[in-house]
C-alpha cells in the first residue's frame, strides 16, 4: 500500500493511531511470511508455548535437529522455529562445553496444561539420555525450558511460568525474537524485541544457519 492510499484509509477511518499501527502490523506479517516463516501471535494471549532447546555433551548439533522433529507431535499446527546458535555457557561449571542453542513455538494441543506439557519435555530430555542432576547446569544432551504457555502464570516447585530468567538471557531472547519479536511475557510490559535490545552486548553467541 502506497502512501497516499494509506493516509486516505486513515483519514476514512477517524482513528490514525490505530490504522497505522494496523498497517504496520499487517507489514510485518506479510514480511515474515515472505521469509518463510508462521508470523506469531503479537502477545502470549493466543496461547502459543514457546521451547528453549539447549545442549552441550554429545553430537549436539544433531540432538537439537532430532529433538525439533520429536516435538512437532506435541503442537496442534506446525512448529515455529528459530535458527541454531552456538552460545558461551551461562552460570555453568568451570570448562563446560559451547552450547547449541534454539527456540520453537507450538499450539498446544487440546486439554494441554502448563504442566501436562512440562511432563512431555522430561520424558523427551530423558529419551536423549539426560539424568538426574548431580551437578548444577553441568553438561546435558538436552535441555527443554518451558519458557511460556500463553498467559499462563506458575509459581510452583515444579514449574515458574513464565521463566524466570528469560528476560535476562540471551541466548533465550536472540533465537525467540526470530519466532516471536512481539511477544510480551506475562507480567511483562516490553516485547521480546525491546527486552532484547536492553541487554548488554555480548559476543558469546554466534548464529550457525
Amino acid at each position: 500500500m502506497d502512501r497516499e492510499t494509506e493516509t486516505g484509509a486513515v483519514r476514512h477511518a477517524g482513528r490514525a493511531g490505530t490504522q497505522v499501527a494496523a498497517l504496520g502490523r499487517a507489514r510485518i506479517c506479510m514480511k515474515r511470511a515472505a521469509e518463510g516463516r508462521r508470523s506469531p501471535p503479537s502477545h502470549a494471549g493466543a496461547c502459543q508455548a514457546f521451547i528453549a532447546l539447549g545442549s552441550n555433551l554429545g553430537h549436539s548439533l544433531q540432538i537439537i535437529r532430532q529433538a525439533i522433529e520429536r516435538l512437532q507431535s506435541l503442537s496442534a499446527s506446525p512448529l515455529l522455529i528459530s535458527s541454531l546458535w552456538r552460545t558461551t555457557p551461562v552460570d555453568c561449571p568451570p570448562g563446560s562445553p559451547d552450547f547449541i542453542n534454539s527456540m520453537v513455538g507450538l499450539a498446544p494441543r487440546a486439554g494441554e496444561t502448563p504442566e501436562s506439557l512440562l511432563a512431555a519435555l522430561r520424558d523427551l530430555e530423558r529419551k536423549f539420555g539426560r539424568g538426574p542432576k548431580t551437578i548444577l547446569n553441568a553438561p546435558r544432551p538436552l535441555d527443554l525450558d518451558l519458557i511460556a504457555f500463553g498467559e499462563e502464570v506458575r509459581a510452583t516447585r515444579e514449574l515458574v511460568l513464565p521463566h524466570p530468567r528469560a528476560h535476562l538471557r540471551r541466548f533465550i531472547l536472540q533465537p525467540l525474537s526470530e519466532i516471536a519479536p512481539d511477544l510480551i511475557l506475562p507480567g511483562s510490559t516490553c516485547s521480546v524485541a525491546q527486552l532484547l535490545r536492553d541487554l548488554p552486548s555480548d559476543d558469546g553467541i554466534c548464529k550457525l544457519d
